[in-house]
């Protein structure tokens, strides 16, 4: 079953790789969706695609790459309207 939900990871998640990390464990999951950094230091993602392989993603955003220090993962579910192609890195916003 597809799902689609929205996360923001807060912490030491800027600068150190999260973005790129996120996008590649993304792809290799076989998600589709988003990531980019927030002008407030956060990172916002959108996962969509297979219940289980999103579950696993927001595991992995809990610990992020080695350099990150991931204090909090906010999940919100999302209705899913929009449907995404690939995973992409947006740009800060």
């Amino acid at each position: 079953m597809a799902v689609t939900k929205q996360l923001r990871i807060s912490g030491h998640v800027q600068g150190v790789g999260f973005r790129h990390c996120l996008a590649r464990e993304a792809r290799a999951h076989g998600l589709a969706g988003w990531v980019r950094n927030r002008r407030d230091g956060s990172v916002e993602a959108l996962l969509q695609g297979d219940a289980a392989a999103v579950d696993k993603l927001i595991t992995w955003a809990r610990r992020g790459p080695p350099a990150a220090r991931v204090d909090c993962v906010e999940v919100q579910a999302e209705p899913g309207e929009t449907r995404y192609s690939g995973f992409e890195q947006k740009p800060t916003e």
